[in-house]
């Protein structure tokens, strides 16, 4: 058994349940409230999500079926994530919470059922089972909080954002790549306090450039939930400063961020 594997989808099934806890007695109006994302309303974030497990098990399982959704992707590459998501939004409630709870289920065996060992294709670099399931907590917490704030509910603060946290130090890299830069060499040591007041840790004690504050900060931040100037975080050196700024954890093209509330 992988351990590793097993811990993420025990979080990642928790955070879905809750999620679904939270919109399954949802009357319609309440389905088609706004979020922050601009287009999408409750139902739009739940379909988005049952695509993205849709999509990611065919990565696992089915070439054919991974093969049609790069090309569609690349047909249309600004328009094809919102358009599954419209569509999928469009349909009675009860029908896309029941999509939705499938492919969650269909999603954790097949990761299961991955060779040890084995990575899998994705919309960026090959995705080892841990990988893929850490990004599926990243997007069920992010899209969750926006469903939160559609319906004025505060969301609950738990230490499973430690897989956010996690996937947000290990995107630095690509957070500069999208926007076509260069990242800067020097690794920054990362400690932030966790929601039970825990620290957690990534990078060499010794480094010369570091990056601290609220765990729960930092996850809003790369999954650009909050805008940086109302973060607790703190960078000192050049290379973090600069990596706050452009910080991502989510695949594909840049997002817009959030207005600061200042």
């Amino acid at each position: 058994m992988n351990a590793l594997l097993e811990g993420v989808l025990a979080d990642l099934a928790a955070e879905g349940a809750a999620l679904e806890a939270l919109v399954a007695d949802l009357d319609e109006a309440s389905w088609r409230l706004p979020t922050p994302a601009e287009g999408w309303d409750v139902a739009t974030q739940i379909a988005h999500l049952a695509w993205t497990d849709e999509a990611a098990l065919a990565a696992a399982t089915d070439k054919e079926a991974w093969d049609a959704l790069v090309l569609e992707a690349l047909t249309d590459p600004d328009g094809a994530v919102d358009a599954a998501a419209l569509a999928g939004g469009a349909v009675p409630p009860g029908e896309l919470l029941a999509r939705w709870r499938s492919s969650r289920a269909a999603l954790a065996a097949a990761l299961r059922a991955l060779p040890e060992g084995q990575k899998m294709p994705w919309y960026g670099p090959p995705m080892s089972p841990a990988s893929m399931a850490t990004a599926r907590f990243m997007e069920t917490w992010a899209h969750g909080l926006d469903v939160h704030a559609a319906l004025g509910v505060a969301p609950a603060v738990t230490d499973r954002v430690r897989h956010v946290a996690h996937l947000g130090v290990r995107t630095r890299r690509f957070s500069f790549g999208a926007r076509g830069l260069e990242p800067p060499a020097q690794e920054p040591r990362v400690s932030l306090t966790a929601p039970s007041g825990e620290v957690w840790t990534w990078g060499r004690e010794d480094a010369a450039e570091t990056v601290t504050g609220p765990a729960y900060d930092f996850c809003l931040l790369v999954t650009q939930r909050v805008h940086r100037a109302d973060t607790e975080l703190v960078a000192v050196g050049a290379g973090a400063d600069a990596w706050l700024d452009v910080a991502q954890a989510f695949a594909g093209p840049p997002g817009g961020g959030r207005a600061s509330r200042g």
